[in-house]
């Protein structure tokens, strides 16, 4: 069984700095990524996230010209978009492939996800990879799954990702849901995994146990919240297993690390308080408002915490 990889650093990351990467950290990190084993590099966002984000930087808008110029970095075939449906209109996918753009993923919710069936058609149309992401999935039924994952399917959907949004899958979860995922498309599944309880890693070996070839990981972990799977292990994990799709080359991902957190402060791993909590919990990252009073590593805020989820 060959694993695909998708490096998600520039885009998942970017929650913690605004989306905020200088261009030419983007083109170098992009091109290391590729020389590391990387299948694709998703560089960005559409017009934004699921929630309005004052001021949010290049990696968050993923403009035309943002696609080319990683395009001309490191070719088309590895650059990766992925968009929420309500953000964008019918000529954002063709402008994304002309620029170079070569495979989207659409995120589809539980409800209301009909327009994004139209966008995941239009991009087969275009001539992307298509996949679907399916966002806080320790939150759907297993109905919902089979309704939406059987609908994005037969709309052309070519693989299916089940993303631990609020990190609070087990490996049991995650190898239960990987069944079920394949049992009802017949193709590809992939796992996109956060680490609010250290668990990253562990589902990810449990999501390939149970036939996901598929996998997102990123540069030190830096994503949402205490952040992803550790690019740098899975792919130490893989070169041992000898099951990637394509060579991996560990001393380019280390490379990467040591010029993430040279370049990017926010790129430091660290597990704020909070996140442990909303991962215990089953909370999404727009709750930390809520439950968070005072410091993040103090007693105080820890009750009050704990108080609100109880």
């Amino acid at each position: 069984m060959s694993i695909v990889n998708i490096d998600v650093t520039l885009r998942d990351g970017g929650y913690r700095n605004g989306f905020n990467f200088p261009l030419d950290y983007a083109l170098r990190h992009a091109a290391l990524s590729v020389e590391a084993g990387f299948d694709w590099v998703e560089i960005a966002y559409r017009k934004g996230s699921l929630l309005p984000i004052p001021n949010i930087g290049l990696t968050g808008r993923g403009d035309d010209e943002f696609i080319a110029a990683v395009a001309r970095e490191i070719g088309p075939d590895r650059v990766a978009m992925i968009l929420h449906p309500k953000n964008i209109t019918e000529h954002d996918l063709p402008a994304m492939y002309a620029a170079g753009a070569r495979l989207v993923r659409i995120i589809l919710p539980a409800e209301g996800y009909g327009p994004g069936l139209e966008y995941i058609r239009q991009a087969k149309e275009t001539g992307y990879t298509v996949g679907v992401n399916f966002a806080r999935i320790s939150q759907w039924s297993g109905r919902g799954i089979v309704e939406v994952a059987t609908a994005a399917t037969d709309a052309g959907a070519e693989f299916v990702y089940l993303a631990d949004s609020n990190g609070s899958l087990s490996p049991v979860d995650t190898t239960d849901l990987t069944t079920l995922t394949k049992s009802v498309t017949g193709g590809p599944v992939g796992l996109h995994a956060h680490n609010n309880l250290g668990l990253a890693l562990s589902n990810a070996i449990s999501a390939v146990a149970a036939g996901a070839t598929w996998m997102d990981s990123s540069i030190q972990g830096m994503g949402k919240g205490p952040g992803n799977l550790i690019a740098e292990q899975w792919l130490a994990h893989l070169d041992r297993t000898g099951t990637a799709a394509t060579p991996l080359h560990l001393g380019h991902a280390l490379e990467l690390a040591e010029l993430l957190l040279a370049t990017v402060p926010e790129g430091t791993p660290s597990l704020p308080l909070p996140d442990l909590v909303l991962g215990r919990y089953d909370l999404p990252v727009e709750h930390r408002k809520d439950v968070v009073g005072g410091s993040h590593h103090d007693g105080i805020a820890t009750a009050r915490i704990l108080a609100t989820v109880r």
